[in-house]
């Protein structure tokens, strides 16, 4: 896809570099180099990842081959491979040679992709690495084609192996289950091989994201110490693997989960692998954040630059149990609290026998219910929009309810195994989008809803099972099924972006099912958890800062932990703000919190939620008190986020990203009726980065929002 959007200018291919027989080959993303070396052996070596200021030359003698790059099975490489294949006439073993490279580069992108081929074979394989040197970040992955007489069988097939040197090695990945997303877990690698992996198929983040951070020789620190960061740009089944060698050498092997997914490759397709985004930081995991904040704001989310709309869910007020009525007066509430949006959630489709008034019926029947809509969505969308209110609707269009009339008419097009009684998810089962006409039924749900009703201006995607028995009655091979048909959802989601440019989307999957690079270029937020709670969304959403900016962090003030509204709408305000509470059921000084909330944050809080740097002050796995920031990009502004999770006194908090030189006057806001601001004062940012604010919260669910201004 990036191909598409570059304007291609060959600089030069290796014939040329290579001229004078140069055996090192540097390829650099800002700070982060990889030195390779084409060997006598006519392999290629891997030297260094990481620092480009480390000096690395040529070694008088070939290197060991654990220091392969993308290394074999079968042919002499013992460690876990990169890549496993059995070729046309059976035989087990690949030995990839380098033949030559090339660099392509567009304004500050630079691509360099080289060319490897088995000697034996007409066997191929091009190794991509697309390098932003402002973000300090690598983009790898590989593209395998061949020529032999038959089908080629890949049996694994990373994306990107690189070795990390150093003497020790610890390990952030960030697990997940349902209601307690992106919870992060460090540990020490030992010797051998740790997996992190993903065999769900579809929504297959959900007992874990496959983003994870690698720091070396000490615990991963905020402000300092060298740490690596790897994202893998995929939402179907992953691996991460780190085989820690004999020689204290890690290989991280990132890619698709190969378990079930032998890909039986055919004369004339190439198979391309999903991309890992990989970051390097010699200052700890706080600059690595924004590292992948900044790259993402700039190529990883859909139309970055617009505001995210302050939205109303009616989920939590009616479930499925509405009406028009009902809906109009919750448009009313939203438009007195200042929302930009109202979004209907699921139960508006479905009829007669199949009507949606529960999750076991009409997956799959997306016309309006007309006893509940009698009117239609077009109708509803004009309702929300005199009232100054846009209007969004909820999709899952991936799935089926047994008890529909789609699954009636076509049940051969769910994913199943042949012989075996159908396991349920949710009362739901899967469509198999590898069907090309399952993939025009998908695309016309969208024609339906969005194309018929041109005033709906937001999606939720929703998706809410994951693959447990995974044939098709198709696919010639089945076990090509989640591989094809995460290439197959990307198709779609190109579909619903490219045709309805005007609909904002949110990517939800009961949570944080599928948050990565590979779907968020389609999105403009993702839904991070069902678990609304503000004292577990502390942690979740905090997990989920190391890789996506908080632009796209869905954060909705609710009543679930019964929790005080102040404590819930501070929370909500560190993220894309949101609403999911009754609000014909709320008391008047409920809906003037909210209502102040609102103008808050559209005034003072989304500009820097949408373009301003992240600082992690105190971490609520380490503190009784989290403290988080943003900064203007200018420095002139910032918001700092105070909660405390735990009794007890907190300490002073020195802040970060300020211009040490500007004087800066501070404010608390969001203050309820009969409170005083605990924070005021002028201070340099000098000061407040080295002596701090005395945080004054020792209770626990005490919170506050501060706001501080550069003074003229």
């Amino acid at each position: 896809m990036m191909r598409k959007i570059l304007s291609i200018i060959l600089l030069f291919c290796a014939s040329n570099i290579n001229a004078d027989n140069s055996q090192l080959i540097n390829i650099e993303a800002g700070q982060l180099r990889l030195s390779l070396m084409r060997a006598s052996d006519g392999r290629l070596y891997q030297l260094a990842f990481g620092n480009k200021k480390e000096q690395v030359s040529i070694p008088e003698k070939t290197p060991a081959r654990e220091t392969e790059w993308y290394p074999c099975y079968g042919n002499g490489y013992i460690a876990e491979p990169s890549l496993q294949v059995t070729h046309a006439d059976g035989n087990t073993s690949t030995d990839l040679q380098y033949k030559n490279h090339e660099t392509i580069r567009k304004e500050e992108i630079e691509e360099t992709i080289i060319h490897l081929k088995d000697d034996n074979y007409p066997f191929y394989v091009d190794v991509h690495l697309m390098c932003y040197a402002t973000y300090n970040m690598m983009e790898m992955w590989t593209e395998i084609r061949h020529e032999e007489q038959g089908d080629v069988v890949l049996y694994k097939y990373a994306s990107a192996s690189p070795l990390l040197k150093a003497k020790d090695y610890w390990l952030t990945q960030f697990n997940g289950r349902y209601k307690h997303e992106a919870t992060m877990e460090e540990e020490h690698l030992a010797t051998g091989l740790k997996i992190l992996n993903s065999n769900l198929g579809v929504r297959a983040h959900y007992y874990g994201i496959p983003s994870a951070i690698l720091s070396l020789n000490t615990p991963a620190d905020e402000e300092e110490g060298e740490v690596y960061g790897m994202s893998l740009r995929w939402s179907g089944s992953y691996q991460m693997a780190y085989d820690l060698n004999w020689s204290r050498q890690l290989r991280a092997i990132i890619g698709i989960n190969p378990t079930g997914a032998q890909y039986y490759l055919p004369v004339g397709k190439t198979f391309r692998t999903p991309a890992v985004l990989w970051s390097y930081s010699k200052e700890g995991t706080g600059a690595l954040s924004r590292q992948y904040h900044a790259w993402a704001l700039q190529y990883g989310v859909r139309d970055a630059d617009k505001d995210r709309p302050v939205l109303v869910n009616n989920w939590e007020a009616t479930h499925c149990n509405f009406n028009e009525q009902i809906l109009v007066d919750l448009f009313k509430e939203a438009e007195k609290i200042g929302a930009d949006l109202f979004l209907l959630d699921d139960g508006w489709f479905g009829n007669g026998q199949y009507a949606r008034n529960d999750d076991r019926h009409g997956l799959g029947d997306w016309q309006e219910d007309q006893h509940k809509l009698p009117h239609g969505l077009g109708y509803l969308a004009k309702q929300a929009l005199k009232r100054h209110v846009g209007f969004g609707i909820w999709l899952e269009p991936e799935m089926v309810n047994p008890m529909s009339n789609c699954y009636e008419q076509h049940p051969e097009w769910i994913i199943s195994q042949e012989g075996r009684e159908p396991i349920l998810g949710r009362h739901q089962q899967i469509l198999d989008l590898n069907r090309p006409e399952v993939l025009a039924f998908e695309k016309k749900i969208f024609d339906d809803v969005l194309g018929k009703n041109k005033e709906i201006s937001y999606v939720k995607w929703d998706c809410n099972r994951f693959i447990t028995q995974p044939g098709s009655s198709y696919l010639r091979h089945p076990s090509h099924l989640t591989v094809d048909y995460t290439w197959q959802l990307y198709k779609l989601m190109d579909y619903f972006a490219t045709t309805y440019p005007y609909v904002m989307g949110m990517i939800c999957s009961g949570g944080s099912g599928r948050v990565d690079y590979g779907s968020l270029p389609y999105f403009h937020s993702f839904w991070p958890s069902d678990n609304t709670d503000p004292m577990a969304r502390i942690k979740i959403q905090w997990g989920f800062s190391y890789f996506f900016p908080a632009c796209t962090l869905s954060s909705h003030v609710t009543r679930m932990g019964k929790r005080h509204l102040k404590l819930a709408i501070d929370v909500a305000l560190s993220g894309a703000f949101g609403v999911d509470m009754n609000m014909t059921t709320a008391t008047k000084e409920e809906k003037k919190q909210l209502a102040a909330a609102v103008e808050l944050y559209k005034k003072e809080i989304r500009p820097l939620i949408m373009h301003g740097s992240l600082y992690r002050l105190s971490s609520p796995y380490k503190n009784a008190l989290a403290a988080l920031s943003y900064v203007s990009p200018d420095r002139s502004k910032a918001v700092v986020y105070l909660y405390q999770t735990e009794e007890g006194p907190s300490k002073t908090l020195c802040l970060r990203g300020l211009n040490p030189d500007a004087t800066y006057v501070l404010h608390e806001v969001n203050l309820t009726d009969g409170m005083s601001s605990r924070y005021e004062g002028t201070f340099t940012g000098r000061e407040l980065m080295r002596k701090g604010i005395s945080t004054l919260l020792s209770h626990i669910y005490e919170s506050a929002v501060i706001i501080i201004d550069k003074n003229n």
